[in-house]
């Protein structure tokens, strides 16, 4: 079985974000990096189909040279080699020029099948597996949970609203989007690093520019405001109100 998973290098949680001069972006030159969360649970996914139904791991990735390293650590956590489209533009771009750029790297090796995260930590908007596969040709599936590999095509669980789950059948190939927790990730060992310094990384050229779907007018950090909030009646009357309060607006219960 050949499986791709789309990986992709974000701002680290921890880094307290810092606005470009332009007001467009974040300083990337500033920022320090790591593997988005719910690609890392995509990569997991794909070396235990490995390990089961055997075949190879490729993973995949658009961005600027730094992105190289995200690459490496996931060489070194089990994956057969790597596909790195290389271009600075990419850093911010919308994912529409991201799976274009993905889609043209990875059209001629008919991938079986191809998981990425459900979305990034950074921009959050979910489109990219989705917009990525209508690239393709493929069917594809959001929100998964569970794969089931049989009788050549694919089970999977999709997580609803509200604590409702769903299962689906479709054929292979196909593109599924994973959300983060459908396993426990494992670390990469001293092996495996060893290993990963002597794995492909095949670098490919931006494709023609595709023209952004959209773009960033500004971005700012979250304005801190104090406001303080009387809640008038009974104590019970109170008490109910000050808990939908904390429940829908504070959203902290």
């Amino acid at each position: 079985m050949k499986i791709a998973v789309c990986i992709k290098q974000v701002p680290t949680r921890d880094w307290r974000p810092r606005v470009n001069d332009a007001g467009s972006w974040i300083r990337e030159q500033d920022a320090s990096y790591e593997t988005n969360e719910p690609d890392a649970y995509a990569l997991e996914e794909s070396l235990r189909l490995k390990e089961k139904h055997g075949g190879e791991v490729v993973v995949c990735s658009a961005g600027p040279g730094r992105v190289a390293q995200v690459l490496r650590e996931a060489l070194a956590r089990g994956a057969d080699r790597a596909i790195h489209v290389d271009d600075e533009a990419l850093g911010a771009a919308d994912a529409f020029v991201v799976a274009g750029a993905l889609a043209a790297a990875m059209k001629d090796e008919r991938f079986d099948l191809i998981l990425t995260g459900l979305q990034s930590d950074d921009q959050g908007f979910a489109q990219t597996g989705v917009i990525l596969a209508e690239q393709l040709g493929l069917p594809h599936a959001s929100i998964i949970m569970e794969i089931v590999v049989g009788d050549g095509g694919l089970r999977v669980k999709r997580e609803l609203e509200s604590g409702w789950f769903q299962w689906v059948s479709m054929p292979l190939p196909a593109l599924l989007t994973i959300q983060s927790g459908i396993n426990q990730l494992r670390y990469a060992t001293l092996k495996g690093i060893m290993a990963a310094k002597k794995k492909e990384i095949r670098r490919e050229a931006m494709p023609p520019q595709a023209t952004p779907r959209q773009k960033i007018l500004r971005l700012y950090l979250p304005e801190k405001v104090k406001h303080t909030v009387m809640i008038e009646g009974t104590p019970a009357e109170a008490a109910r109100e000050l808990v939908k309060k904390l429940r829908d607006d504070a959203r902290v219960i």
